[in-house]
């Protein structure tokens, strides 16, 4: 007798039977061949189907209770849908089995092909998560260490100052100075290897000396601190170009559609002189201010604490000592009233919405350029916090270090 084979089945009969007696299994599969024989024709003849292996192997599971018997009768096809199901009804004409009275039902007829699909589509979900969770990162991972081991490699020293630069400083005539070495390993990155770093706000000597056989070109943040870094550069070296990144960006975390957009954008340094110094022509270069005030330390420029009333000192003191590891700000009216608390991560959007009508600002964190530009444009007065990152000499907001109260 023929079979067929689970693989090329397309659909499985389920079916329940119900007997009121005790029967064995040969007695189910003798009326099962029995009672169909000549009910559909010659065509879907159940012998002849298993012969041809267009129907498989009749499994029937019987359970005896209480003297009769239940069980489940399962039936695989390689028929086409029409006539797999005209064989599930024909089951359900059979009403005895041996000598006991029986009733057939079909419970569903399987499309095995639907539940393969399912099993695909989970263990494609399955192995997808398993790609994500580890090829892929582990990738990214390679290509970048990769990516960032080419341009350290590229990095060097150059000038007495050992000064970080790109390996095309001295192929060219011309040189980008940029403010430090993470601003070279984003140009490096996007390919302008004709940079280098002044590795801090005093002008090296290394770079002094490029700007007189170079034509010098000055790739600054678009802060404020970049307009001071441009001055400063004035004073000392031949500067033929200025860059500046777009407002509030830094060089180091621009795209390389950026860089190549402010690239093309250069201004001649003519173009802007008069624009940056004059709104403070007297000014010392910064490096000329510094040496003076070293050596003549009684005309030093007095620290933005010693300017504050006794009062507000004690209230600025004791406002910073209650933000110790919160991580918070208090933003206070003139009258050292607390207008609000806000995370210091908040700090510069809340002083940006509020506008004016802030006097101080008190917070446990660093100042930064960006939180110094809020605080300008809303005429804040003191900026009191343990620790900053910008010069007090590049704004008019008075830095307090809340340390030295």
């Amino acid at each position: 007798m023929g079979k067929i084979s689970p693989v090329s089945s397309k659909y499985i009969v389920h079916t329940q039977i119900q007997i009121d007696g005790v029967v064995d299994r040969p007695d189910v599969i003798g009326a099962i061949f029995g009672q169909t024989e000549g009910l559909l024709g010659a065509d879907l003849e159940l012998r002849e189907l298993q012969r041809s292996g267009r129907i498989g192997r009749i499994e029937v599971k019987l359970d005896t209770r209480s003297g009769k018997s239940v069980g489940a009768i399962t039936i695989p096809s390689s028929l086409d849908k029409a006539e797999t199901v005209i064989i599930g009804a024909a089951l359900e004409t059979i009403q005895r089995i041996g000598p006991c009275n029986a009733r057939v039902k079909i419970e569903k007829i399987e499309d095995v092909r639907v539940s393969k699909r399912v099993y695909v589509i989970e263990r494609a979900k399955e192995l997808l998560k398993q790609l994500t969770d580890s090829v892929l990162p582990d990738s990214q991972e390679i290509t970048e260490e990769v990516a960032q081991s080419v341009r350290m490699m590229e990095i060097v020293e150059y000038g007495e100052d050992k000064l970080p630069a790109g390996p095309g400083v001295e192929e060219g005539d011309e040189v980008i100075v940029v403010e430090g070495r993470a601003d070279v390993l984003n140009l490096l990155k996007n390919g302008i290897k004709n940079v280098i770093a002044m590795n801090g706000t005093n002008v090296p000597k290394t770079i002094i000396d490029l700007s007189r056989r170079k034509i010098l070109t000055i790739f600054v943040d678009g802060d404020r601190g970049g307009d001071l870094i441009i001055k400063e550069l004035l004073g000392v070296a031949e500067i033929d170009y200025v860059i500046k990144a777009p407002d509030g960006k830094e060089v180091e975390e621009i795209s390389k559609k950026e860089i190549h957009k402010a690239l093309r954008g250069k201004v001649a340094v003519e173009q802007i002189r008069g624009e940056l110094l004059r709104t403070d022509a007297r000014e010392e270069p910064a490096q000329v201010k510094e040496v003076r005030e070293r050596q003549d330390p009684i005309r030093r420029r007095p620290t933005a604490s010693s300017k504050i009333n006794p009062t507000e000192k004690k209230n600025f003191k004791d406002m910073s000592a209650d933000l110790i590891g919160t991580r918070g700000a208090y933003i206070l009216d003139p009258n050292s009233n607390i207008l609000g608390k806000v995370p210091a991560s908040e700090l510069a959007a809340t002083l940006s919405n509020l506008g004016t009508g802030v006097y101080a600002v008190i917070f446990d964190g660093a100042i930064t350029h960006d939180i110094v530009g809020v605080a300008e444009k809303a005429n804040v007065k003191y900026l009191v916090a343990p620790s900053s990152k910008v010069n007090p000499r590049e704004t008019r907001v008075e830095l307090i270090n809340s340390n030295e109260l």
